[in-house]
C-alpha cells in the first residue's frame, strides 16, 4: 500500500479548501493500493480559513492540520506541511482550486520511470495574472542560469517526490527556505507533465511583486554563489571600459586639440560605474544580511497549534 502524502499551504482560502481536499480524496480512490494523508497549514490567514480546516479534521482523521503563529509564507508552510509527513510521496499543491489534483496519477506514472521529482507543467500562459505568469518565467529563467535547472522542465507550486527528498529538504533550518533550491541541490532527477490549467475557483492570488521579489532574492542568495561571480564579471567589463575610454579621450584630445572637455560624456561614465558599484554593494549587502540572519537563528516557522497529528515517542508535541 502505498501512502500519499498531501501538504497545502492555505492562505485567504476560507471558500475553497473544501472542494480542494474533496478532489483530492476522490482522485486518491480512482486506483487502489493508495492511501492518503492531507497536512493543510494555515500560514496565519486573516480570512477563517482555519475555522474551516477544524470541521474538516474532525469528519476525517486522515486531514491533519498545522496553524503557524504568524504569516511565514508558502515557501515556509510548505516546510511546516513537509516536516509532519507520513507517506513515501509528497505531493505540494495549492488552496485555490487552480491545481489540477484530478492530475495526480499522471505526475506518479512519470515518477515510477525513475524521477525524484515531477513538476505539474502548464505551457508558458497559465490562467492567472499577468504580473504572476511574468513572476513564474522570471523564476524559470532564473533557475535555470543561476541553479542550472533543466530547460525542459516547467516548474509550478504543485509538484510530487519521493519521501526520501522530503526529508532532506526539512533538514533545511535557516529562514529563507526556497523549493526549487533545496530540491535541486539534492537531486537532477527533475521531470515535469503537461496537466490541465485552471483557473481559481475564488477570490485572487496573494503573490503581489513584492512577494516575488523576494522569492526571487532567495533563490538568488542561497543557493547560488554565481551573482557574486556575475558582479565580478561587470566589475571587469566596467573597468575595461573606463580604461578604454581613457585611452580614447586622450588620443581624440592629441589629435583634435581644439575638442572641448566633454562634461556631459564624464558625467555620464561616473553615473553609470556609480550605478554599478551601488548595485554589487547591494548584492553583497544582501548576503551578508541574510548570514547575519541565519547566525542569529531566525526561525523558519513557529507553530502554534496541530490538529490530528500524534505526539513523538517522548510525548511532545512533533
Amino acid at each position: 500500500m502505498t501512502r500519499i502524502s498531501f501538504v497545502i499551504p492555505c492562505y485567504g482560502s476560507e471558500k475553497t479548501i473544501s472542494s480542494v481536499v474533496e478532489e483530492i480524496k476522490k482522485t486518491v480512490r480512482m486506483r487502489k493500493g493508495h492511501d492518503y494523508e492531507i497536512i493543510l497549514v494555515n500560514d496565519n490567514s486573516p480570512d477563517g480559513v482555519f475555522r474551516v480546516i477544524k470541521a474538516i479534521c474532525k469528519k476525517d482523521k486522515k486531514i491533519k492540520a498545522v496553524s503557524l503563529t504568524r504569516n511565514f509564507g508558502q515557501q515556509a508552510a510548505l516546510m511546516a506541511g513537509q516536516a509532519q509527513v507520513t507517506g513515501d510521496i509528497v505531493v505540494c499543491l495549492d488552496d485555490d482550486g487552480q491545481s489540477p489534483a484530478g492530475d495526480l496519477y499522471r505526475l506518479l506514472d512519470k515518477l515510477n520511470e525513475g524521477f525524484d521529482v515531477v513538476y505539474a507543467g502548464y505551457g508558458l500562459m497559465k490562467k492567472q495574472s499577468l504580473i504572476k505568469n511574468f513572476g513564474s518565467w522570471v523564476n524559470s529563467k532564473m533557475t535555470e542560469i543561476i541553479l542550472s535547472k533543466p530547460r525542459r522542465v516547467q516548474l509550478s507550486s504543485y509538484f510530487m517526490m519521493r519521501r526520501l527528498i522530503s526529508d532532506e529538504m526539512i533538514q533545511y533550518k535557516n529562514p529563507y527556505p526556497y523549493n526549487i533550491g533545496l530540491i535541486l541541490s539534492i537531486t537532477r532527477k527533475v521531470a515535469s507533465v503537461n496537466c490541465e490549467d485552471r483557473k481559481r475557483l475564488d477570490g485572487k492570488s496573494g503573490y503581489t511583486f513584492t512577494k516575488l521579489v523576494a522569492i526571487w532574492l532567495d533563490g538568488f542568495t542561497n543557493f547560488s554563489v554565481k551573482p557574486l561571480r556575475i558582479a565580478t564579471i561587470l566589475g571587469v567589463l566596467c573597468g575595461t571600459f573606463g580604461f578604454a575610454f581613457g585611452i580614447f579621450t586622450v588620443i581624440h584630445k592629441i589629435l583634435h586639440p581644439d575638442t572641448p572637455a566633454g562634461y556631459t560624456a564624464i558625467i555620464s561614465v561616473i553615473s553609470f560605474v556609480e550605478g554599478i558599484i551601488l548595485l554589487v554593494l547591494g548584492m553583497i549587502g544582501e548576503y551578508i544580511g541574510r548570514i547575519f540572519i541565519s547566525i542569529n537563528k531566525i526561525p523558519q516557522y513557529v507553530i502554534d497549534e496541530k490538529i490530528n497529528i500524534k505526539a513523538g515517542k517522548d510525548g511532545k508535541k512533533i
